[in-house]
């Protein structure tokens, strides 16, 4: 016969959860790092939405473009990437909410690094090394410009990149949490490029275009861009009488330079291509030197060529003068390659 089970006291109902509610405050407290003693800090993340650096042009005060200078602003990334170096060698690495979150830390002394984590193009280099790490891009192919430039390498343009770095930070075991309130602040930069039409702009289909003499990486605890030189493909808008890209960059190489003079002579040019793919299949191709305009813009700024044309009998060959459907660029596509 099995037995019933009689009913509990209410006395001892109420000790049994008190019981239940005592033992999960145990684990609570001694099982999970955020409540136990231990190095921890609470970070709190601010961002710098700058898409450039005034070196003396003031383009926000004298903004005259279509597009609003707002606009170019960058957004807020997903998340955050937390790595932390103690001296000892050992190290350690999270992800977190992009406007930070509790994270553990080790005790005593430590360097921490932060960045965006949700880049797509940009590769991280040295990164078990503090100082040195650094940011990249991946290589990218271009037949009709590489054949021309065959000297130079070709690379994607970066994605947006924000970093902050702590160079000490002491550890203490302890219950309460530290707060680190940070300022994520940019490494990448946009150059809004235009170039301006007087006619036979009607009879574009696709552009795209290249800028030479960039920095090919960036140093993320410094901010100083590598010395290294790269040539940055990318796409490009065709509006009514205009074209214009939005290309991101780390900026010019070697800076910041305490020695830097906004007229360096002697420096290898700056140079601007733009490639346009005709309604008719043709493609023409405008190459301008844009040295003075990036050496006083060294980290984002506006570049504008002005007084293009496309010529009516060579847009008007063929089926140029009406509204053909164009492909891609065929076997010219970009091939996006690992480093």
């Amino acid at each position: 016969m099995k037995k019933k089970a009689g009913n509990l006291p209410f006395t001892a109902i109420c000790c049994i959860a008190v019981l239940c509610t005592v033992s999960c405050r145990k684990e609570l407290c001694y099982n999970h790092w955020e409540h136990a003693p231990s190095a921890k800090a609470l970070i709190d993340a601010e961002y710098e939405y700058e898409w450039e650096r005034d070196y003396g042009s003031g383009l926000e005060d004298s903004w005259r473009w279509d597009t609003e200078y707002d606009s170019l602003r960058p957004d807020m990334p997903e998340g955050l990437k937390v790595l932390t170096y103690a001296d000892d060698g050992r190290q350690d690495e999270r992800n977190v909410d992009a406007c930070g979150e509790l994270v553990p830390l080790f005790e005593d002394h430590q360097s921490i690094l932060l960045y965006n984590n949700d880049t797509e193009y940009i590769v991280f280099e040295n990164s078990g090394s503090f100082p040195a790490t650094m940011a990249t891009t991946r290589t990218r192919t271009r037949s009709t410009y590489s054949e021309t430039h065959s000297d130079e390498i070709t690379v994607n343009a970066p994605d947006m990149l924000y970093a902050h770095y702590i160079e000490s930070w002491h550890g203490e075991r302890k219950i309460e949490a530290d707060t680190l309130a940070i300022t994520m602040q940019p490494l990448t930069y946009t150059y809004y490029i235009i170039w301006n039409f007087t006619g036979g702009l009607q009879y574009a289909a696709l552009g795209r275009g290249a800028l030479s003499g960039m920095a090919q990486a960036v140093y993320l605890t410094t901010g100083t861009t590598s010395e290294e030189k790269a040539t940055i493909l990318y796409d490009c808008e065709i509006k009514d009488n205009y074209i214009e890209a939005r290309v991101m960059s780390f900026g010019i190489p070697g800076f910041p330079d305490e020695n830097y003079q906004p007229t360096k002579s002697g420096d290898d040019p700056y140079l601007l291509n733009l490639e346009v793919k005709l309604k008719n299949g043709k493609t023409l191709s405008f190459d301008h030197d844009v040295s003075g305009q990036v050496h006083s813009q060294p980290r984002g700024g506006v570049i504008e060529i002005n007084g293009l044309e496309i010529p009516d009998d060579i847009g008007q060959e063929g089926s140029g003068s009406f509204d053909v459907e164009v492909g891609g660029w065929e076997d010219e596509e970009d091939i996006i390659l690992p480093l």
